[in-house]
């Protein structure tokens, strides 16, 4: 699509069924992200795998691993790890990293793992993509239908009401000498991040969309889907769940 107003070509993720394939594979996702708290997310692993005392070298999923580092710390940790993402370009970048214990491959989340785990680890708000509300209760049992019989799940999604009382709706964020305009909203059940900027000549438009799961709709899902929640909490220290004030919702299941 051509912008005739400067001549420069606009690049963007128009598909709204698989916005995340072409985001994520995109370099500008890694840019604008580089800035992550990843020593926060290693303590959160640390924490995680101490509350459910995971047995030396158990069988551990990363699912929606994007390029690997947490699945690169939990292997660190001892276990026996397989990063699974929908992004062919992020699974390339991560298998750089495998070994006889840690293996990645391009997966569907939708899909049932012939492999089953002690863990299965969905962190990071990476849940509530798919434009069908089918597909999140179907990723669900998938979760459920890959654990070992005495396996534990856990999601670790945004507390959407405080996200809400929290937005901020305009922002431009200077990485790598890229300036990008950031708009947030709530439309159709869904948070929508729309991102726009410039580089090398061309016009860039991304747009995220994740749906606005509630702990309510987690439980509806999670009851319809036959899985049994065991614990929430509400931050990457597992303090306990507060509807209003806690960050994240991190939901313990099987």
């Amino acid at each position: 699509m051509s912008d005739s107003t400067n001549n420069k070509t606009q690049i963007s993720n128009s598909n709204p069924e698989n916005w995340f394939a072409s985001w994520f594979d995109s370099p500008y996702y890694h840019i604008l992200y580089k800035e992550r708290n990843y020593r926060e997310a290693q303590l959160f692993m640390d924490n995680l795998t101490h509350y459910l005392n995971l047995p030396e070298r158990a069988k551990v999923l990363d699912l929606a691993c994007g390029k690997g580092r947490h699945a690169i710390y939990l292997n660190q940790l001892g276990f026996d790890v397989i990063g699974a993402d929908l992004s062919e370009n992020s699974i390339l970048e991560a298998q750089k990293n495998s070994n006889e214990t840690l293996h990645f491959q391009v997966h569907d989340m939708r899909e049932t793992f012939e492999d089953k785990f002690d863990a299965i680890f969905n962190l990071f708000t990476s849940f509530g993509y798919f434009e069908n509300d089918e597909d999140n209760l179907t990723t669900l049992k998938a979760i459920k239908e890959s654990l070992t019989e005495y396996g534990f799940a856990v999601i670790d999604f945004m507390n959407v009401t405080n996200v809400l009382n929290n937005l901020v709706p305009d922002e431009v964020k200077h990485v790598d000498g890229i300036n990008f305009h950031i708009k947030r909203y709530l439309k159709d059940g869904h948070i929508f991040k729309e991102i726009d900027f410039e580089d090398q000549g061309h016009n860039y438009h991304f747009t995220e969309k994740v749906k606005a799961l509630t702990l309510k709709d987690f439980e509806e899902m999670m009851e319809e889907a036959g899985i049994f929640l065991l614990d929430i909490f509400g931050d990457y220290k597992l303090k306990k769940f507060h509807k209003t004030e806690s960050e994240r919702l991190i939901m313990i299941f099987k």
